[in-house]
């Protein structure tokens, strides 16, 4: 059954009062495959880490305490997540080991060679342009850091169920080549749970 359309768009970008709840539900049926992404990005206690799309805020508090001696920042280009994230994670803005930008990937608020490590859940499908992101990401990611891409791919039979006017889904060949041509080296592509691809990426 294909989901409607303003549904979709919502979880694209969510606003409102049905933008909170759409947050909610997301948090609560992506749990395990950002745990999954988590584990892939295997942070290290003093890592710089950037989570694109961050959404709800759940992950950033789990980025938080993998890098306790770290720092964390968090990107998302819907104002109502980056308001619940910033009520929910307050204590980690307040103590200086987390930040939070309203804005988009394709032009980060960041520095050359900033991040160690860097992960995107569910965003690819909403990008106009994946190889103007991929690039700015590989622009701030330090030297032999880590990006991780987490995405449903074009063969996932639940992918038609999404309306093609606001979801561009992307084959497992296609986004392996975009973080090739892009200068990423090490591409590596699991599907440790159902209906979710990583894609695991160094820059070289």
């Amino acid at each position: 059954m294909r989901r409607p359309e303003f549904i979709a768009r919502q979880s694209g970008q969510p606003s409102g009062i049905l933008g909170k709840v759409i947050g909610w539900i997301m948090e609560r049926e992506t749990a395990a495959q950002n745990d999954a992404a988590l584990a892939a990005l295997a942070v290290n206690p003093g890592d710089r880490v950037l989570e694109i799309g961050f959404g709800h805020g759940r992950t950033l508090e789990q980025l938080v305490a993998a890098a306790p001696s770290g720092l964390v920042a968090g990107l998302d280009h819907s104002s109502e997540m980056y308001e619940m994230a910033r009520r929910r994670c307050a204590p980690l803005l307040q103590s200086g080991r987390l930040e939070l930008h309203l804005g988009s990937s394709q032009a980060m608020p960041y520095p050359d060679a900033h991040f160690d490590r860097v992960l995107a859940v569910h965003t690819l499908y909403f990008w106009n342009n994946p190889t103007e992101h991929i690039r700015e990401i590989h622009r701030v990611m330090k030297g032999s850091g880590v990006c991780v891409l987490g995405f449903r791919p074009k063969e996932d039979p639940h992918a038609a169920s999404f309306p093609e006017t606001v979801y561009t889904f992307y084959s497992r060949d296609v986004v392996h080549d975009l973080f090739f041509d892009v200068g990423f080296a090490n591409i590596n592509l699991s599907e440790p749970v159902p209906g979710l691809v990583l894609a695991r990426a160094v820059k070289s």
